[in-house]
């Protein structure tokens, strides 16, 4: 039966309901008071529209300067928590990386574009502790010392395609980083850029770090309600779900071919030889073992490239600090030889510019992934709540005054007196002497820094040794000098491409290049232009 008391009942019940849900949806935006300090909010955006859809590096770097070395960027329903401090960062993603060292719920990024598989925006568990440790075992400095046949050999190609193209050195250096990676992952190496292989490789990193830039993808996580659109609604998500299909394709082919490879005995020594022996011990879905393996190979292929194609720029830029590089190599190597692994000691300031291209032009402005902070934490009076994004400021670190005076200038001087590696200055106790923060902090921190760091050295001390890198001309013959601060958008950026003239400091050098290359040759198979046989003291299992 009817009941007008009934009604009125349910009829308030449901208006207060609506009351306390309106009342629930201004809170959102809204900075607590006990968080750290920010940039004014707005109901329900909090400062998503102040996010830049370019170069937030810039942005990000002015509110540090107007809110101090940690802030907060509320983000919808998120926290963002910005570090922009060396001091902070040590205290935080090192100190407490305990709780610092989890990941961000990415739908767009790790659901749909990678299956859950994504290895960088896995969440910090048993899973990605196992698999980083089998990555730790392939990439610790001790073992990244085996790698110096591989990387001369990559690197005597490149060089002699500097000699023969030298307009196409963007292309050389992203070979000469990727068959790099190639070779320690899957065991074979990628003799040219148009390799198929490797095209399909850039082709998927592009098409990833398009899908995920800052915008709708973004919008899924700091609004999860938006993640019920329909498919029909919501363009992003049927783009996400078929560029993993295209992906997962990618990557288990090159899973399963190295498995079939281990099994009629012709695999190559390499990770995934070692990861399908982990396989066995400990199972893992070929889906996981396909990602780790392929997002391995994203991460060596982009960051070494485009530190070189930045160090190239500055060469053009500021001619004198390529005269005192080659005066050094003049000096330690002579005119004889290219420099090797074995100069590295004796070449300071060689070294000294590999740091400063990192952190004049950091290929990961922000960071490469944020962190995530597991429970509720307090740093200088200031609240972190449960869940805050973490995001590690690089380019407002590295473009700090009060750090490194003039930051814009490239000066390899700074680091004159450092004679630390990467994997040295990270762990530095104090922070303040930290390089820079390319490679990240805490235990996310980047497991190939030691390869990297080789790579970068011997590809600038030869470059240097063997080229002249100079401005291009226009057609009145004035210099055409490229302007440092226009870069690419994405995870991992580099400068707007850019011209440059680079030429054999003389013949006799440039014969030298040709002749390490012609011996080089004679290690790989003629047809296919892979090794022959692998170097000795790999420290990969034997098939």
């Amino acid at each position: 039966m009817f009941s007008w008391d009934q009604y009125f009942s349910t009829a308030a019940a449901g208006l207060l309901g609506l009351i306390i849900l309106i009342l629930a949806s201004f809170q959102i935006g809204r900075r607590p008071r006990n968080y750290p300090p920010g940039p004014p909010t707005l109901p329900l955006l909090g400062n998503i529209h102040l996010i830049p859809g370019r170069d937030p590096q810039f942005q990000f770097q002015k509110w540090a300067q107007q809110y101090g070395p940690i802030y907060s960027l509320i983000l919808g329903t998120k926290t963002m928590i910005v570090l922009s401090s060396d001091i902070v960062i040590k205290d935080l993603l090192d100190k407490r990386s305990a709780i610092y060292s989890d990941r961000p719920d990415s739908y767009i990024g790790q659901t749909l574009s990678s299956g859950g598989y994504r290895l960088g925006f896995m969440r910090y568990g048993p899973l990605w502790r196992m698999f980083r440790k089998m990555i730790h075992a392939l990439l610790n400095v001790k073992i990244s010392r085996s790698y110096i046949p591989y990387q001369m050999l990559e690197n005597k190609q490149m060089m002699n395609e500097m000699l023969e193209q030298p307009k196409e050195f963007l292309k050389h250096l992203r070979r000469y980083s990727a068959s790099l990676t190639t070779n320690i992952v899957f065991g074979w190496r990628s003799p040219t850029f148009e390799d198929p292989k490797l095209m399909q490789l850039f082709n998927g990193v592009a098409k990833f770090t398009e899908l995920n830039r800052v915008g709708t993808s973004a919008l899924m996580d700091f609004y999860p309600v938006l993640r019920w659109l329909p498919d029909f609604l919501s363009p992003i998500k049927r783009l996400a779900k078929r560029n993993h299909e295209v992906e997962h394709a990618l990557y288990v082919g090159h899973w399963l071919d190295t498995k079939t490879a281990i099994r009629n005995k012709t695999a190559r020594p390499c990770f995934c030889v070692n990861l399908a022996k982990c396989q066995e011990e400990e199972p893992f879905s070929d889906s996981q073992a396909a990602y780790i393996s392929g997002t391995l190979l994203e991460a060596g292929s982009e960051t070494t490239a485009n530190t070189l194609y930045s160090f190239i720029q500055a060469m053009i830029v500021f001619p004198e600090v390529q005269a005192k590089a080659q005066s050094e190599i003049d000096r330690i190597v002579g005119s004889s030889r290219g420099p090797t692994i074995d100069d590295e000691k004796d070449l300071q300031y060689i070294r000294a510019i590999a740091k400063e291209a990192l952190r004049w032009m950091p290929t990961t402005m922000l960071g490469a992934f944020p962190h995530a902070v597991t429970q509720d934490d307090e740093y200088n009076g200031y609240k972190i709540p449960k869940g805050a994004w973490i995001i590690q400021n690089t380019y407002g670190i590295h473009m700090d005054a009060t750090r490194h005076p003039n930051p814009r200038e490239f000066n390899p001087e700074r680091y004159i007196e450092d004679f630390q590696t990467s994997s040295e200055s990270a762990a530095n106790p104090d922070g303040t002497k930290r390089d820079h923060f390319i490679f990240g902090a805490g235990r996310r921190i980047c497991p190939g820094m030691h390869v990297a760091d080789a790579s970068l050295f011997l590809a600038i001390a030869r470059l240097l040794w063997g080229f002249d890198i100079r401005p291009v001309k226009d057609v009145d013959g004035k210099n055409i000098i490229p302007d440092t601060n226009l870069y690419t958008q994405g995870f991992t950026v580099m400068p707007l491409e850019f011209q440059a003239d680079i030429r054999p400091r003389d013949e006799a050098r440039a014969e030298i290049i040709r002749q390490e290359w012609r011996e080089a040759e004679g290690l790989l198979d003629k047809e296919t232009k892979q090794w022959k046989d692998v170097p000795q003291r790999m420290p990969f299992s034997v098939v």
